[in-house]
């Protein structure tokens, strides 16, 4: 098989990786009530977090950002970097629209973060950072990951990763569409805070 062959198949070995729902098969494991009824019904760590089950929480973070890494990881050795971010692009979208859940998923930080880990790890370590610093700031979650992701794509570029820069420009807008009603609620200043009470 040829490495132009092989690029769709690595976008849909991303998708695939990235629609595995950990948040929703860990909490019902763990038997707490369904995700998807709770909070913002998505499922990711953030609402997992609002079982009050901090230890699923960090276990989903986790894992979705591993499912992302995994993704690029596997694609990039078999057929290279163009393999490894379509695969990449692949998993961000199966984790946000996930075909067995009617493609009602995550917001994708988590598998963002594990993107841009296994594409170029000293990105996420400044997404890791600013989204760290805007928390303790502001201790908005939401406004600290679209901090670090607006910056993302400027930071790569700057270092010259502009193939890079371009996909991760994709994958900024996503998350940005899907926190709209974030984006919204701190407009109106009605977002929760970091440790806030409901």
């Amino acid at each position: 098989m040829g490495l132009e062959t092989f690029l769709p198949i690595a976008f849909v070995i991303g998708y695939l990786l990235g629609s595995i729902p950990f948040g929703l098969i860990l909490t019902r494991l763990a038997g707490t009530q369904d995700l998807r009824s709770i909070g913002s019904g998505n499922i990711g760590a953030t609402n997992v977090l609002r079982t009050g089950r901090k230890g699923l929480a960090a276990a989903t973070l986790l894992l979705d950002a591993l499912k992302g890494t995994a993704a690029v990881m596997i694609a990039g050795y078999i057929a290279g970097p163009n393999a490894a971010m379509l695969a990449g692009l692949g998993a961000f979208l199966g984790h946000l629209f996930p075909v067995w859940l009617k493609f009602r998923g995550g917001k994708g930080v988590a598998v963002y973060i594990g993107i841009l880990l296994g594409l170029f790890w000293p990105g996420a370590v400044v997404f890791c950072l600013l989204w760290l610093a805007t928390a303790t700031t502001t201790r908005y979650s939401s406004l600290s990951a679209l901090v670090a992701a607006f910056v993302t794509p400027l930071f790569l570029w700057w270092f010259g990763h502009l193939a890079l820069a371009s996909l991760f420009a994709i994958l900024t807008l996503l998350l940005f569409y899907m926190h709209r009603e974030n984006i919204k609620r701190l407009q109106s200043g009605k977002e929760g805070r970091i440790g806030e009470k409901a």
